[in-house]
């Protein structure tokens, strides 16, 4: 081996080893998204969207009932919590019925269909009876239940129209039947037409636009074809017309649309303008829980139709966005229940349920937004009203039921274990957990006295 100048051999430098490329960088936006997408697909997402999206909804609505309507209650020398008190016991009997209609059957909601429908078209038909029937802002849908509690009948024919519909439409299918178009037809639109003139008696047409898209919401889940569907909503639409061209109030409605000034010419507009100012005053965050000063006899109806107007004032755009996106994943989860279930009850009870709560919160937030006129119509869970907010919490309780059923969720809520001392695998093998810490504890208590 040569040697160097100093003696000494060379230094063998090691080979260098090759260098070996990384896995590339992934991107974190669709890494996020993928995520996401690998969350939503799970079989008790839609469960627990629908249970935690309705609770959020109710909790913060109470909150803002609260907020919103303490003015309105000191103006008629009632206590501050008066309306809050209320609305929190329609909350906490609606959320009885939520848990009742979630553990039901199936087969008992198709069994309450007929009954629901002959209770509301009784009630219904009670409302136009003088010396029954109350009138509250020029609406005759009300009846007077004693002391301050009014039912409002009107709301549970909504839900009559869902469950019966539903049932009609699934015994139809089983038969094959829908392929004819009067079977599609009659008897639905008869009886949802019905349902419709016992509304319009009293003048509420907010909710017959609500109970109309719940017609148009089941045509289209049972495949109505497109001139079948054009020619139901052409009627629809013209009857509509003609009731509002026969009516002063309705036509001031129209004219109010993205008015800027409380008096436009000769049509007052006090309301939708002044919903607009409590929203503009908001700005990002709010000015505070309770902080409004529109609901301080600015604003009318301020903890009922428009209390998303207070919402965004004393929330501001980071409460109302909340509020748009808690109600677009209940939406969404709606939709996926119907589309993912193989019983046709099932996916028209819950697209029907679904076009009722989204179509009555996009008629609601329109109108405060100025970009509709005002129906009159709450927005659902959210604004106080406890003859609104009993049969809506009954349906979300509909849609937690469907989405216990899907054969997936209903897997995934067996193979969960349960804890707290309570028996694994059903109780045949392995001791209790809390057995067993029983013993290790004995274990080390007598190596200690030792």
């Amino acid at each position: 081996m040569p040697s160097s100048r100093t003696g000494r051999p060379p230094v063998q430098r090691a080979a260098r080893r090759p260098v070996v490329p990384g896995p590339p960088r992934e991107n974190p936006l669709r890494t996020l998204h993928t995520r996401a997408r690998r969350a939503w697909d799970r079989p008790l997402t839609a469960y627990y969207v629908i249970l935690g999206g309705s609770a959020l909804i109710t909790v913060l609505g109470l909150v803002m009932v609260y907020s919103a309507s303490q003015i309105t209650a000191l103006q008629m020398s009632l206590p501050g919590s008066y309306f809050f008190r209320k609305q929190l016991l329609a909350a906490v009997i609606g959320a009885v019925l939520l848990l009742v209609a979630s553990r039901m059957p199936v087969k008992l909601h198709r069994a309450l269909a007929y009954p629901i429908l002959a209770g509301a078209v009784f009630l219904m038909a009670l409302v136009q009876v003088p010396g029954i029937g109350v009138a509250v802002n020029g609406n005759q849908n009300w009846i007077a239940l004693g002391g301050s509690f009014q039912l409002q009948p009107s709301e549970f024919g909504k839900l009559a129209l869902v469950l019966w519909g539903a049932d009609l439409l699934a015994r139809k299918q089983d038969k094959r039947l829908l392929a004819q178009w009067k079977h599609m037809l009659v008897p639905l639109v008869p009886a949802a037409f019905m349902l419709l003139g016992l509304i319009m008696l009293g003048g509420d047409m907010g909710t017959a636009i609500i109970l109309s898209a719940i017609l148009f919401g089941l045509l289209w889940l049972a495949g109505a074809p497109t001139r079948l569907f054009v020619g139901v909503l052409s009627v629809a639409a013209l009857i509509g017309a003609v009731l509002i061209r026969t009516s002063p109030n309705r036509m001031a409605r129209l004219a109010c649309l993205g008015a800027t000034e409380p008096q436009t010419g000769p049509v007052d507009c006090w309301q939708a303008v002044h919903g607009i100012y409590a929203l503009a005053s908001g700005g990002i965050f709010g000015s505070g829980l309770g902080a409004s000063v529109e609901k301080w006899g600015q604003l009318p109806e301020a903890h009922t139709d428009f209390i998303f107007a207070v919402t965004g004032e004393e929330l501001g755009l980071a409460g109302t966005l909340s509020v748009l996106a808690l109600f677009a994943a209940l939406g969404y989860a709606g939709i996926r229940v119907a589309g993912r279930t193989e019983d046709p009850f099932v996916r028209y009870a819950a697209g029907g349920v679904t076009t009722w709560i989204t179509a009555q919160a996009v008629i609601n937030i329109g109108a405060v937004l100025g970009l509709l006129p005002i129906a009159g119509v709450p927005l659902p869970l959210f604004s106080y009203g406890g003859s609104a907010l009993l049969p809506t919490m009954f349906a979300i309780g509909l849609l937690i039921a469907f989405a216990r059923e899907d054969p997936a969720a209903r897997m995934a809520l067996a193979m969960r274990q349960p804890r707290f001392g309570k028996k694994r695998n059903g109780g045949s093998q392995g001791p209790r957990r809390w057995n067993t810490m029983r013993r290790r504890a004995a274990v080390a208590r007598s190596s200690g006295e030792r």
